[in-house]
């Protein structure tokens, strides 16, 4: 079992691979927009990647199609069925 200072550590290095993974995998690879919200105990605020801005608008977006989307009642599309020949 680490320390806590091994574990503060381990836990810097990860936060450090995650957002670079969401930064160029996830953001510039993909061409999606991204974010992160990351709640640590050894920090008094969570990290926000890119910038609370960013992610509250980004946030925003999501909540407001999701009410668009149950407001339309989007249909669900079937596959037709494969014919037997």
């Amino acid at each position: 079992m680490f320390n806590n200072s091994e574990r503060k550590i381990s836990f810097k290095k990860r936060k450090k691979g995650l957002t670079k993974k969401v930064d160029q995998e996830l953001s510039t690879l993909c061409g999606v927009d991204a974010c992160a919200i990351i709640y640590s105990q050894y920090e008094n605020q969570p990290v926000v990647w890119p910038s609370p801005e960013v992610t509250t608008s980004m946030l925003t977006r999501y909540e407001d199609f999701q009410v668009w989307k149950k407001l339309k009642k989007w249909p669900i599309k079937k596959a037709s069925p494969i014919s037997a020949s």
